[in-house]
């Protein structure tokens, strides 16, 4: 099943006000949290990537076409050549596509329709969210809803803040911590059909407009999830996922345990790191 990614984004609440690098390539550990995410779905056996680019595109195409293999995998090093041992992206199949520079993300969509063209279905993502959701069983459960246009994986809210009631007379009633009330976000792995296409206005945002209608008339499904779901917005955010990693709790890393193990080089030899 091939696989969307919004990259464009300028990642404001992210930037230092001196680089140009996209928010998807901020890194976590050695790898861009695009990375993250592509391996995310490479372990689930999802390889055929077509990357909607924007700011900072010549960033993203860099770093495929001189990827290192040795920062992520382990390797031989003989007479002062490299011997990969194993290979994470030798199955992957990368689209590259300028989408415009400030596109929204539903024209950034449509401008990528032709190369999701004859898939009944087909995954989204906005490239900037980890998760260790089971997006097989996602998967599955949008397929046994054939009258559904998409689904999205539904999480709590993050944010930390308190809401407060306030009675007429302008005094507190209750304050409840946001992620206790029931509510849940966006959490941006979504699962489409090709009609989705019909919903997408030009210049349109997926979400607000596409989705909102959908969801009108009952035709956008949700995966309800509980468990590690950690966007990367601010840099905070990143800050914690790189702790996690340096600390070696990486739950969105489910290839890591071994029980979907890395492509083995099909030719060991010598190569360019």
């Amino acid at each position: 099943m091939k696989v969307v990614l919004f990259c464009g984004g300028y990642g404001m609440r992210m930037r230092d006000g001196a680089s140009d690098t996209p928010k998807p390539m901020v890194t976590v550990g050695p790898r861009p949290l695009l990375w993250h995410v592509m391996r995310y779905y490479a372990h689930y056996g999802h390889t055929d990537f077509v990357l909607c680019l924007g700011y900072g595109g010549h960033h993203i195409k860099q770093f495929f076409l001189d990827y290192q293999e040795s920062a992520s995998n382990d390797f031989v090093l003989h007479n002062g050549q490299i011997e990969m041992l194993r290979s994470d992206i030798a199955d992957w199949r990368i689209t590259f596509v300028d989408t415009g520079q400030d596109s929204p993300i539903g024209e950034r969509l449509r401008r990528v329709r032709e190369y999701v063209a004859g898939e009944e279905m087909f995954l989204a993502n906005y490239a900037d969210v980890l998760t260790d959701a089971p997006i097989d069983a996602m998967i599955a459960q949008f397929a046994a809803t054939p009258d559904a246009v998409g689904q999205l994986l539904a999480v709590p809210p993050q944010a930390a803040f308190h809401v407060v009631e306030v009675g007429e007379d302008r005094r507190v009633e209750a304050i409840t911590a946001l992620k206790d009330l029931r509510l849940q976000e966006n959490g941006g792995y979504l699962v489409l059909r090709q009609e989705v296409f019909d919903y997408l206005p030009e210049n349109g945002d997926l979400v607000a407009d596409a989705c909102a209608v959908l969801a009108k008339e009952g035709r956008l499904g949700a995966y309800p999830y509980q468990g590690f779901w950690q966007p990367a917005d601010t840099v905070k955010e990143r800050v914690a996922l790189e702790a996690m990693y340096q600390a070696g709790r990486t739950p969105w890393m489910p290839w890591r345990d071994g029980s979907h193990p890395e492509v083995p080089v099909a030719a060991p030899g010598p190569t360019a790191g």
